[in-house]
């Protein structure tokens, strides 16, 4: 298989743990969505990530995004289950991941509205900046509120849920290191952690901001 990505993408780093977790062999290609149009023949959204299917060279042997990647990615191992197969138990896993990934889409484009350079500053609102950040923190308290004085996310072991609120919150000291949301969420901080200590998390640390 083949992945294509970058190194600072949550969502491709979320996928990259998730195929650590699992000691899947693949290769990573990076790709630079804002530089070149290539990953539309890949993938029409223009959006990394993308799993290629090995042998594969069309969209006809892509999957996207970041959730169907990881719910495939899953079946292929039985090793570190991360999805449970259904029930109240896999919804609350999914529930999480939905969590996570809307703190990444608010927090990506309150950055985008920032700092993306075919945008003037007189152009950019402060207000749609602002909206984004709200829904941000919100999610961020839910996080914590969830989480509770549990030891993960959802159940009583390591799981996707776990991988994605971790990737979030990695995305949030990389893109908003001024943001301290570790002195209002103690118990987040801590288990954000004991996931930053994990092999999986450690080998796709992205480079200094």
């Amino acid at each position: 298989m083949k992945l294509i990505g970058s190194l600072t993408s949550p969502y491709v780093r979320k996928v990259r743990v998730v195929m650590a977790e699992k000691k899947l062999d693949y290769q990573f290609v990076l790709e630079d969505v804002w530089g070149s149009d290539a990953i539309l023949k890949m993938n029409p959204l223009g959006k990394v990530p993308c799993l290629v299917m090995e042998g594969q060279d069309s969209i006809t042997g892509a999957v996207f995004d970041s959730r169907v990647i990881c719910e495939y990615v899953d079946t292929l191992s039985p090793v570190g289950k991360l999805i449970p197969e259904r029930g109240r138990e896999r919804t609350e896993v999914r529930t999480w991941e939905a969590l996570a990934d809307g703190v990444m889409d608010a927090s990506i484009l309150a950055r985008l509205e920032q700092t993306w350079t075919g945008r003037a500053d007189v152009e950019r609102s402060s207000a749609w900046v602002e909206r984004q950040m709200t829904k941000v923190h919100a999610s961020i308290a839910a996080m914590g509120a969830g989480l509770g004085e549990r030891n993960w996310c959802s159940g009583n072991h390591f799981s996707l849920a776990d991988i994605s609120v971790g990737c979030a919150l990695s995305y949030m000291d990389f893109r908003f290191p001024s943001i301290d949301w570790r002195t209002a969420q103690p118990n987040l901080a801590k288990h954000y952690e004991k996931l930053a200590a994990r092999q999986s998390f450690i080998d796709t640390e992205p480079p200094a901001a």
